[in-house]
């Protein structure tokens, strides 16, 4: 039996019990979870009491931990490897769109609110070396989604002129290190004066506070226009975009924390050929991707905040409130 922390779907709150230990199978790796982190992911699951299954349903995407088994059809593994996790599971074959059997590690596949998980050698990657196991756990969910909507989706390059909605949460933050990495200009929008000083510190360009009414007037004093857009609120300050935006410009877009998006301007988007994605996670390649960039440029996830897993509903207040900058990690050692 292991300990974990396990969603009573008749209150979608989240509570510690024991459960079996999962099986190792010739084709999985038994892992024990050092440290998990939060994504938006898992609160619109809580918030919307969506999830229901006649088994124990452990959330989690983000994960990092020790190898304590080995299948035996696996290799290139050893008992005490410190991993972590790729969450985006059977994508399928088109790159473009993820197919019929696509999952998010934590729902119907166990997640990593758990001491141990146990899951198929493909989607578990040896830590990297700059990396703890804190920032390790921090990098997989957010990291793919911030790389997949920057290149694949907005196509940044070098010199990128790029804007960045909502700095501060982790996908938004990954962001802002690819770019910069890429060695593009950057600029933020956010709710708060300290989290855009933070942005600058990691590289931005400049920012502005999107709670101001002239917002987009404010921001063209600091770049007139820009080529690649990554929004993760839409709502209704989405119509904004499509006027910073360049002619030929791509926006991106992976989050609804804002709501519904209202009084677009179809002139703007056909006049402008303007190219909207709508993007999730990614796919194996641009998950390797993403950890060849963070490896070879040392990037370092930022972290708001370490909780004990028993304190794991504290810590998802915390992101409803939208009060961290970076990643909210569990330490699933103190389960």
């Amino acid at each position: 039996m292991m300990k974990a922390i396990v969603l009573n779907q008749s209150n979608s709150t989240l509570e510690t019990t024991e459960v079996p230990t999962p099986a190792l199978s010739d084709s999985t790796i038994l892992i024990n979870i050092k440290s998990a982190a939060l994504n938006h992911h898992e609160l619109w699951s809580l918030q919307e009491n969506k999830l229901r299954s006649d088994e124990n349903i452990i959330m989690g995407s983000d994960g990092a931990g020790i190898i304590e088994g080995i299948g035996s059809d696996v290799s290139g593994f050893n008992i005490g490897d410190e991993v972590f996790l790729n969450p985006s599971l059977y994508w399928g074959p088109n790159e473009k769109v993820q197919g019929p059997d696509y999952q998010i590690l934590g729902f119907p596949t166990q997640g990593t609110f758990a001491e141990y998980i146990s899951i198929g050698s493909e989607y578990v990657y040896a830590k990297p070396k700059h990396l703890s196991l804190e920032e390790a756990a921090a990098l997989p969910l957010a990291g793919l989604t911030a790389y997949r909507a920057l290149f694949t989706r907005g196509g940044c390059v070098r010199d990128s002129k790029v804007l960045i909605t909502g700095i501060g949460g982790g996908a938004a933050l990954f962001v802002l290190h690819f770019a910069v990495a890429s060695v593009a200009q950057v600029y933020v929008t956010s709710s708060s004066q300290e989290k855009i000083g933070k942005a600058i510190d990691l590289g931005a360009n400049g920012g502005v506070i999107y709670c101001n009414t002239d917002w987009d007037q404010e921001l063209r004093t600091l770049c007139d226009s820009f080529d690649v857009i990554v929004d993760s609120a839409a709502g209704k300050g989405f119509s904004k975009l499509l006027d910073l935006a360049q002619p030929g410009a791509s926006i991106a877009m992976f989050g609804r924390t804002a709501g519904n998006m209202t009084d677009l301007s179809p002139s703007s988007i056909f006049w402008k050929q303007l190219s909207i994605h709508g993007t999730t996670m990614g796919t194996t390649e641009e998950f390797e991707a993403m950890l060849s960039l963070v490896s070879s440029k040392k990037i370092f996830p930022a972290i708001d905040s370490v909780y004990p897993a028993h304190d794991i509903g504290m810590a998802f207040e915390k992101m409803e409130k939208a009060e961290q900058f970076g990643k909210i990690v569990i330490n699933m050692e103190e389960l």
